[in-house]
């Protein structure tokens, strides 16, 4: 079928949630991706964070052959080789003890919210006081689309047509320390926290802030979760990005990356903590399934490789000291922020027409919050494909109709 007969019938038979762009997506190799029409794109977007290590890395795909012709699935009632291996290597990684897997984000973030309420209601058990229930969330914070992550994320356009939604979530403010410490009560289960904001417009969550929230959960027995869905395994040049704090989480969430483009997910947890689920208390039906178990140890395998992750840092560095020449030169960038290949340009004014501009020139990037250009590339792009991407964008910013630059002006008189 061609692009326009499948366009067609997608209108006629997808439920309607996705505003494509117009790419038939047919094949990759490396940083790249390809069109029905042959066309290349160099990939900044990595299939929004999934495809770390680009298209058709040989050893990912030899594993996945090979794995194909044993087990595609087994049940969660039965054991199979990788699971185990795979539980270990990140508990390991995160400094915690015991794993669950599932199959996205938004499901581990929906178990670590029930972990804490099982967790609290086991601590309190004896008294028989069972109100310790909330959820505290940060302004700004994107965890997810089931009702529980929904709950506890942020912009009202994703929340309010599906209120009432779970209750119990309270927002603080972004960065607000003394409204931490106000938010704080007996009644708080857990803190769960992006330690970078992603669909929010990659906005780094502050060392204070951070720090704050994870004493008051160990002096209240409260919870510290650390979402690291978008912004860990390897995203900011460390395994997970609250290691640049030297920050012990109780939970902490993973998943994009993890199984090298198949879903998988997993929840790493305290052993105490862990303990307060029980067999039948949770569960799902493919999480942890062999296929792509196997894929994430040979992605851990990679990325642990001596080198890889120093490569990250020092070419997200590149990365934004080019946007901020960019800026110097351009007055219609705002701002340039960002950790490893985790890294945005927030405009002065809205970025649809960059994001077509950019397609048109062969690149592939998003807009979110509107005027946020946001950067999520395989993390084995190199100096020079930076390079190509500054050089494309320069003309297509430059070519931003002038009162929309005038607009800036006024915001910062």
């Amino acid at each position: 079928m061609t692009f326009e007969e499948i366009a067609e019938l997608e209108k006629k038979t997808l439920v309607p949630t996705y505003d494509r762009l117009p790419i038939l997506a047919v094949r990759g190799e490396g940083c790249y991706l390809y069109d029905d029409r042959g066309k290349r794109y160099l990939d900044f977007l990595g299939g929004l964070a999934v495809n770390a290590l680009g298209y058709g890395h040989p050893e990912v795909l030899a594993a996945l052959r090979d794995e194909s012709e044993s087990l595609l699935h087994v049940s969660n009632l039965l054991y199979h080789r990788y699971q185990a291996p795979l539980a270990q290597k990140l508990a390991s990684l995160s400094g915690l003890d015991r794993v669950f897997f599932a199959n996205s984000g938004t499901e581990v973030t929906d178990g670590a919210m029930k972990l804490a309420r099982a967790y609290a209601r086991q601590q309190h058990a004896s008294s028989g006081s069972f109100d310790r229930v909330e959820i505290l969330a940060v302004e700004n914070s994107f965890h997810g689309r089931t009702f529980g992550a929904l709950a506890a994320t942020w912009p009202e356009k994703y929340r309010r047509p599906f209120e009432p939604l779970v209750p119990g979530v309270r927002f603080v403010r972004l960065n607000d320390v003394s409204h931490l410490r106000d938010s704080f009560s007996p009644r708080v289960a857990a803190v769960l926290i992006e330690t970078i904001q992603g669909e929010g417009g990659v906005v780094p969550i502050g060392e204070e802030f951070l720090k704050a929230a994870q004493e008051l959960c160990r002096s209240t027995g409260a919870l510290f979760i650390a979402d690291e869905i978008q912004c860990g395994l390897g995203r900011t040049g460390r395994f997970f990005a609250f290691q640049k704090y030297g920050l012990r989480p109780d939970v902490v969430l993973v998943a994009k990356p993890l199984a090298a483009g198949l879903p998988l997910a997993a929840l790493m947890a305290r052993d105490a903590v862990a303990q307060a689920l029980s067999p039948g208390m949770h569960g799902t039906t493919f999480g942890g399934g062999p296929v792509q178990c196997r894929l994430a140890l040979k992605f851990l395998e990679i990325i642990e490789r001596p080198g890889f992750l120093d490569r990250v840092r020092e070419v997200g560095v590149y990365f934004r000291r080019q946007l901020e020449k960019l800026q110097g030169e351009l007055r219609v960038i705002r701002e340039v922020r960002g950790e490893g290949l985790m890294v945005a340009a927030e405009l002065a004014v809205p970025g649809k027409a960059v994001v077509q501009g950019a397609l048109e020139a062969g690149f592939l990037l998003n807009c979110t919050q509107e005027k946020v250009l946001r950067f999520l590339p395989p993390l084995i792009i190199e100096r020079h494909h930076v390079d190509q991407l500054i050089a494309a964008l320069r003309p297509i910013l430059a070519a931003l109709p002038l009162e929309q630059k005038e607009e800036k002006k006024e915001v910062h008189a």
